[in-house]
């Protein structure tokens, strides 16, 4: 079984791309609307160390290096217990936006790698668990299109 993995994600938003960008953007304030961001530390200006643990009782340590951060593209390289990248495209959508999340990554980490034989279905419910937090954290922190 491979290490390998591949997620994708597409949701609707009320808010307009601006302020979409600006929430993802600011990854040192993640915490405060997603539960599972444990942790962020600032590293330099394009650097930061993030923990994250979802339902599964084990902390993944990311080092995330901004790529891109252009007004509908957010990308950053992961290197620690995952090796990969991240992409978080915003269009607009009528008042709102739609948000399109795209993950490559192969676990590292040693423990973590040997469950990513044994338990894969289980660390992508994990993700999956980890990721409809994320949209309901960042539903609530955005503003709506209409007010």
């Amino acid at each position: 079984m491979s290490r390998t993995y591949s997620f994708r994600g597409d949701w609707r938003l009320d808010a307009p791309p601006d302020p979409v960008h600006a929430v993802l953007e600011d990854l040192e304030h993640y915490p405060s609307w997603w539960p599972q961001v444990r942790a962020v530390a600032s590293l330099g200006p394009d650097d930061a160390l993030v923990v994250c643990r979802s339902a599964l009782p084990y902390e993944l340590e990311l080092h995330l290096h901004a790529v891109h951060r252009e007004p509908r593209r957010l990308e950053t390289t992961v290197s620690g217990d995952l090796e990969g990248s991240v992409r978080w495209l915003i269009e607009a959508d009528g008042t709102g936006s739609r948000l399109l999340f795209e993950q490559e990554v192969v676990v590292r980490g040693r423990l973590l790698a040997l469950a990513s034989y044994v338990a894969r279905p289980a660390l992508v419910w994990n993700h999956d668990r980890m990721m409809a937090s994320a949209i309901e954290g960042l539903r609530r922190q955005l503003p709506s299109a209409g007010r």
